[in-house]
């Protein structure tokens, strides 16, 4: 299947997932719900969950079982970017095209959003039809990719990196819990779902890394020479925090190089999947999956 009838079939039944379950709190129609609302409706391209569910479907697996897992990662992504705007953060006035969740509700009412979104999301994690194990054993991993040993190390590292140039291998270290974490529990999940075997397993944890550092890359790249207006956001705020960045380090060309480097090994670990299920008589839907690696690629990238 192409990504684009894909995300055109998926993406909707996402959007509606994820306010089905804002709206079965009691607190839907008050300040907080408003807040939370706010920021899971402000747009975006929903990676994550399409990555989860595309990874289930290249698999064989039933869509039909993901759309909690899928909605719960996309409240915790939504949950990070909230506080992540934040002024103790990096301090951003507009996210996708809006004004940030501060500036509309205060910090003190966007914090409290931000911590409604990621509680909420364990939640979400733990209803539907998956069998027990596999619902204990998603939401451990979850857990360990949003937590202090995931995205929110990589977060803290980051801060920390703010002022001083770090070396590309630590920069690298950074953005594969920072950024590639969810990502990488996007391809884990989908594996679990649809019981890929342990090689493939094996496989597709390799494919999210290269698919993690090169969305990563990107997005340095796009802080560059992206156009806020398309972006969504503020443009060159990496220089502003003086951070370590892949065209920083590596030049804008190099970064490029990088980029194109991660996506040619992501997709030949595609083509690995794709070999080992036809010596099993299995197949695998190699095309979507390559089709979003393609969403990578600078000329094709659009917020």
């Amino acid at each position: 299947m192409e990504f684009s009838l894909f995300e055109k079939r998926e993406k909707p039944l996402i959007e509606a997932a994820l306010i089905e379950f804002l709206d079965k709190g009691t607190y839907s129609k008050g300040t907080l719900g408003q807040a939370m609302r706010y920021s899971l409706t402000a747009g975006g391209k929903r990676i994550r969950p399409l990555l989860l569910l595309a990874t289930v479907h290249s698999l064989g697996g039933d869509t039909t079982k993901s759309y909690e897992i899928a909605t719960a990662l996309e409240y915790i992504h939504t949950y990070s970017l909230v506080h992540d705007d934040l002024p103790a953060m990096d301090n951003d006035a507009m996210r996708r095209g809006k004004p940030t969740n501060h500036k509309v509700y205060g910090e003190d009412i966007a914090i409290l959003a931000g911590d409604g979104l990621l509680t909420q999301a364990f939640e979400i994690a733990s209803l539907g039809s998956l069998p027990d194990a596999k619902k204990l054993a998603l939401i451990l991993a979850l857990a360990k990719a949003a937590g202090p040993m995931g995205m929110v190390a990589g977060q803290t590292e980051d801060i920390e990196g703010e002022n001083q140039q770090v070396s590309l291998e630590v920069l690298k270290a950074i953005h594969e819990k920072k950024t590639g974490e969810l990502l990488r529990f996007s391809v884990y999940a989908g594996g679990v779902i649809a019981d890929a075997p342990s090689r493939v397993a094996m496989l597709l944890n390799a494919f999210a890394a290269h698919f993690g550092l090169a969305f990563q890359i990107l997005d340095d790249i796009l802080d560059v020479v992206g156009d806020s207006k398309e972006l969504g956001k503020k443009t060159g705020m990496d220089a502003t925090l003086n951070k370590s960045t892949y065209p920083a380090l590596l030049s804008l060309e190099g970064a490029k190089a990088a980029l194109e480097n991660e996506v040619v090994g992501a997709r030949k670990t595609l083509v690995q999947i794709s070999e080992y299920y036809q010596t099993k008589g299995g197949q695998f839907d190699i095309q979507l999956l390559s089709d979003m690696l393609d969403l990578l690629r600078l000329q094709q990238r659009r917020e």
